[in-house]
């Protein structure tokens, strides 16, 4: 397997005027293609600051995150974000007055994809997730939270990015809604090769995982660590 992204003894602090926190303290990992990981920890222990860190939103206080051997504090981070790296959040953060088709073609439009290109890019996208020309002219509104949530994962795909970063994907759905979409996560990682990386409380997603990383206090623990405690 190719190494894509590697955090390297990273450091996150956040400060106010009682107490300094490491939200993230001296983590280190390295990331594959062909993977889906699963980040797993209670509310609090540096999970959604670590994805924050591998998104490009912030980059750490002490240490670093590497993509293609190249550290991030070095990096563009706005073109990071829109070329190398895609998220996919909870409540779905679809554009509610553009239509699904619209959503997808977002990320595209970026790029200086011109409309009629990035219209039968987008809907090759929302095929692959089980989205056919039916739901294209749909307003979120006017989706379920599975077929939002389906939409997401096209708009992510349209970015063609490397990496597929997902905060708590399911958090928002039914068991068989969650099912469909931890089965579409896993096939980019093992068919398609992505690198999926997913911060969750969802345990089937932790089993259907290649890799399982439990996070306490900022740290990432071993099995062993994580069974004595």
């Amino acid at each position: 397997m190719e190494k894509i992204l590697e955090v390297k003894n990273a450091v996150y602090e956040y400060r106010n005027k009682y107490q300094t926190v490491k939200a993230v303290n001296d983590f280190s990992f390295e990331f594959e293609r062909g993977k889906l990981y699963a980040v797993v920890g209670k509310s609090g222990c540096g999970k959604t600051t670590l994805l924050a860190m591998l998104a490009g939103l912030d980059v750490p206080k002490e240490g670093s995150v590497v993509y293609k051997g190249k550290d991030t504090k070095e990096m563009n981070l706005d073109k990071y974000r829109r070329d190398d790296v895609a998220v996919i959040y909870q409540d779905y953060n679809l554009f509610p007055l553009l239509t699904a088709i619209e959503n997808v073609m977002y990320p595209l439009h970026l790029k200086g994809i011109k409309d009629k290109e990035a219209k039968v890019t987008a809907a090759k996208m929302m095929d692959s997730v089980g989205l056919d020309s039916a739901f294209h002219k749909r307003l979120p509104s006017m989706l379920s939270g599975g077929e939002q949530q389906r939409v997401a994962i096209a708009r992510a795909l349209a970015a063609k990015a490397d990496v597929i970063l997902a905060d708590e994907p399911t958090g928002n759905l039914d068991s068989e809604n969650g099912k469909n979409i931890i089965g579409i996560l896993k096939k980019l990682a093992h068919e398609e090769g992505y690198c999926v990386i997913v911060v969750t409380h969802d345990s089937e997603i932790s089993a259907d995982a290649d890799e399982v990383l439990s996070m306490r206090d900022g740290k990432l623990v071993t099995k062993q660590e994580d069974k004595v405690n």
